[in-house]
C-alpha cells in the first residue's frame, strides 16, 4: 500500500497527526530543560567568578544561589 493511500485514511491520519504533536512536545520541552540547566550552571559559574577574584564574599554567594534557586 503506498504511502498516499495510507494518509487519505483517516485512522493513519490521526495517528500520524497525534504522533507529530507527541514527538514536538518531547523534543521541545527536552530542549527547554537543557536550555535552563545551561543557565543555571553559567550563574553558578559567575558566582564562583565574582567570589575568586573578591568582589562578593563567599556568604554572599552561597546568599545568591540559594536565592536563584527559589
Amino acid at each position: 500500500m503506498p504511502l498516499a493511500d495510507l494518509l487519505h485514511n483517516e485512522d493513519t491520519l490521526a495517528l500520524v497527526v497525534m504522533g507529530t504533536i507527541a514527538l514536538t512536545w518531547i523534543v521541545s520541552a527536552t530542549v527547554a530543560g537543557v536550555m535552563k540547566t545551561s543557565a543555571r550552571e553559567k550563574s553558578r559559574r559567575e558566582i564562583a567568578a565574582f567570589i575568586a577574584e573578591g568582589s562578593i564574599s563567599p556568604e554572599q554567594g552561597e546568599r545568591l544561589m540559594r536565592a536563584r534557586d527559589k
